[in-house]
């Protein structure tokens, strides 16, 4: 006599096998929340992300209580299992440039967030409301993750300041092609253009261009060793003198990198009078701003120079609104 299996209890035995992967997959995205804590660009998105750590925590016990509760085998390789997967993930980072990273944040997340409304599934097939009712809140928790990250990455791409900084070693890693030789790459990029372009329609000032592109690639790629004072002034000459002769390219190259060294006049701001307004004054100009460029100046230059918190929280606030709407979410 043939056997029959009852579908709830496949259902059930399936589920478990997906709480247990959810488990260990929640202990290493709370490791790894709290990595990322030190590369946290203010005070607003240090404490965002020790909160989602410590909601990483009570999901991950939840989870444990609902394995309880189906009288599954107590999982005790789980917790240990997480920490060993957040060091091994923070140590590959390191090597990565801060998208990569970020690119494997994203898809823990994703993993996490189909997980879950697998779970979802398998616990309204099986008949029981709790996991549902917890696999909805998981749902709801790795959406909002994962539209965090996809803002950040959306940051990282318009070229201006994301929630996270690189560490020293992801500088490196990312060094050549990544947004944190952004002076060097796009002024490079610039005088290039500028040179092409001369050469096309065969002015005379190419000569000057060349000359001031390779300034531009000494200084970008050489910032650090050279004096801040003599690095700001040798640029706005530049600029200068590449306006002067007519290498708009150039110029605005040479503009550009000096936004994102911090260091413009304040009458070049976007927004004028800036270093005279209150904090209140700035927040409530800064939030008119929809051009990330020009946010990115600004957030520069207060970081350079009054160096408010609340007010760098605020401009890094609207950019990451402005680049949400760029990444359509």
């Amino acid at each position: 006599m043939a056997t029959t299996t009852n579908p709830e209890t496949v259902a059930t035995d399936t589920l478990v096998v997906q709480l247990d992967a959810l488990s260990q997959l929640t202990r290493t995205e709370a490791q790894i929340a709290r990595v990322r804590v030190a590369q946290a660009r203010t005070d607003a998105v240090r404490r965002e992300l020790r909160e989602n750590a410590a909601n990483a925590d009570r999901r991950a016990a939840r989870i444990a209580a609902q394995l309880r509760r189906l009288d599954a085998v107590p999982d005790v390789v789980s917790p240990a299992l997480g920490r060993v997967l957040a060091l091994v993930k923070a140590t590959v980072d390191q090597v990565q440039s801060i998208d990569e990273a970020l690119l494997g944040d994203l898809t823990l997340e994703h993993q996490l967030l189909d997980r879950a409304r697998y779970v979802r599934v398998l616990a309204e097939r099986a008949g029981l409301p709790e996991v549902r009712e917890l696999a909805d809140d998981l749902v709801t928790a790795h959406s909002a993750t994962v539209d965090w990250l996809t803002t950040v990455l959306a940051e990282e791409a318009l070229g201006g300041p994301s929630a996270l900084v690189p560490t020293p070693l992801q500088r490196v890693a990312g060094g050549v092609v990544q947004a944190f030789t952004f002076p060097t790459r796009i002024a490079v990029r610039g005088a290039k253009r500028a040179v092409n372009t001369v050469y096309l329609r065969g002015e005379q000032v190419h000569g000057a261009v060349e000359e001031f592109a390779g300034t531009v690639v000494k200084i970008g790629s050489g910032t650090r060793e050279v004096a801040s004072t003599g690095r700001n002034a040798m640029l706005q000459r530049a600029e200068r003198v590449a306006d002067r002769e007519g290498a708009d390219a150039t110029a605005d190259a040479l503009h550009e990198t000096r936004a994102e060294l911090g260091v413009l006049k304040a009458a070049e701001l976007p927004i004028k009078r800036y270093e005279e307004m209150t904090a209140q004054e700035s927040i409530a100009a800064l939030r008119k701003l929809s051009d990330p460029d020009e946010l990115n100046a600004m957030i520069r230059f207060e970081e350079s120079h009054k160096n408010r918190s609340g007010v760098i929280s605020a401009a890094q606030t609207r950019y990451a609104a402005v680049a949400k709407n760029s990444a359509g979410i």
